[in-house]
């Protein structure tokens, strides 16, 4: 850990200080671009803003808005026209006198009376135009959000395709292709695109699956044979008291390389989801990783409790018993003398089903749980490092088996030491 200079003080000590600002430091200022977030805009809307109802109504916002410029423009030329439709004027002179329904009119209220019913007519005629004029803007208007949202659906079908695929390429078939037809336009490069990516994709993944393939023969055949080699110099009688001792530290150290590559192996292969998943239960991958603990837990002094529920998971079996066992043993070789151990499967909110594993053990600070999960991290402390086995291979192996199958693993530290690992499997 280095130690950051200090500046010369009173004493003429020989750092310098350097000049004080003239003004303060000015505020970061804030970013221009914002993050995006879907559906910006539009979060009034009481259903998802999808592009298809976004352009739907733009379509029949634009329609709308060109209708009612239209019907303005329509009644102000209407009653232009009215205006200067030059209607016939009938006077009567001053000392004609007519009736009115009965009623003795002069001729000056004569010509009021006509002049008023001819306006009132007027406005009447337009006032009925612009009532019938909204009617079929409102009838068209519907019509036009409806086609609108009928032609987008049309025009984003291609889109469709493209999401299915990416789904079904989500779930590791890398073998599926878009192959859209139609004219070459932006969607189809888009398409191609996305065809030319998953070629690559495909490429690389059987790349990676022959070099694990062989990798594994490689490296298990050499480590094996050296087993067999120590194991045969072991079995002699007439053996040294120091070459036995050499042959078992030696067989020590090449049972923990064979563990770091079986682990590497696991590790590499389990970085892919899954493509062929069936129902497995739980609580049976649970007992069965219980019975292979059970001894080193007894001669750990570690106690292991159990409450094992039937719960059916979608998956691979081998896999999800390697991440209880994995968790077992983690939680047994990590723990206290005396200490124990509680394995638990019951079936979690929404059809999924959840593995917990709490132990005792030493107290595991809060910012350490951040790289717990990492390849080659352990938790630093005398009491975790007893273990003459681990690798640091076993939590990133379960991290990368719980990833593959969709799911989720959560490690939280227990109050009085020790851990609690709550792993959540989607059901099946």
């Amino acid at each position: 850990m280095t130690t950051p200079p200090t500046t010369g003080g009173p004493s003429g000590s020989s750092g310098t200080v350097p000049p004080r600002p003239e003004h303060p430091p000015r505020p970061a200022a804030p970013p221009h671009n914002a993050p995006y977030t879907p559906g910006d805009g539009l979060s009034w809307l009481p259903f998802r803003p999808t592009i298809r109802i976004r352009l739907t109504l733009l379509y029949g916002g634009m329609f709308l808005m060109a209708g009612v410029l239209l019907l303005l423009l329509m009644y102000f030329f209407v009653r232009t026209a009215f205006q200067d439709a030059g209607l016939p004027q009938i006077t009567l002179s001053p000392g004609v006198t007519g009736t009115i329904n009965n009623q003795p009119v002069s001729g000056p209220e004569f010509n009021q009376i006509l002049q008023a019913i001819q306006t009132a007519r007027a406005h009447a005629e337009l006032d009925t135009l612009l009532r019938r004029a909204l009617t079929v803007l409102v009838a068209l208007a519907v019509i036009a959000f409806v086609a609108g949202y009928a032609m987008a659906g049309r025009v984003l079908h291609p889109l469709g395709r493209i999401t299915r695929a990416a789904r079904e390429v989500a779930g590791s078939d890398l073998h599926r292709r878009i192959e859209l037809g139609g004219p070459d336009d932006e969607l189809k490069e888009l398409a191609d695109t996305f065809d030319d990516m998953l070629d690559r994709l495909d490429r690389s993944f059987d790349s990676q699956r022959r070099f694990v393939a062989n990798a594994s023969h490689e490296l298990r055949t050499p480590l094996a044979i050296n087993r067999t080699l120590l194991e045969v110099q072991l079995s002699d009688p007439e053996t040294s008291p120091d070459l036995q001792q050499l042959g078992k530290t030696l067989l020590a150290t090449n049972e923990r390389s064979e563990q770091l590559v079986e682990g590497l192996l696991l590790l590499a292969r389990s970085d892919n989801e899954l493509t062929d998943r069936r129902p497995v239960q739980l609580s049976e991958v649970a007992a069965r990783a219980i019975e292979q603990l059970r001894s080193e837990a007894t001669d750990r002094e570690v106690e292991i409790r159990s409450e094992l529920h039937p719960v059916a998971v979608s998956g691979n079996g081998v896999l999800l018993e390697r991440v209880a066992l994995n968790l077992l043993q983690n939680a047994v070789r990590y723990n206290l003398p005396d200490g124990w151990v509680e394995i638990t499967t019951a079936p979690g909110p929404g059809g999924i089903g959840e593995l917990v594993v709490s132990n005792t053990g030493p107290v595991v600070p809060g910012y350490e749980l951040e790289h717990i999960f990492e390849p080659f991290r352990r938790v630093k402390g005398a009491e975790r490092t007893r273990s003459d086995k681990g690798v640091g291979l076993g939590l990133s192996i379960v991290r990368s088996v719980v990833r593959a199958h969709g799911g989720s693993i959560e490690a939280a530290p227990r109050p009085g030491g020790g851990l609690s690992m709550r792993v959540r499997i989607p059901g099946g």
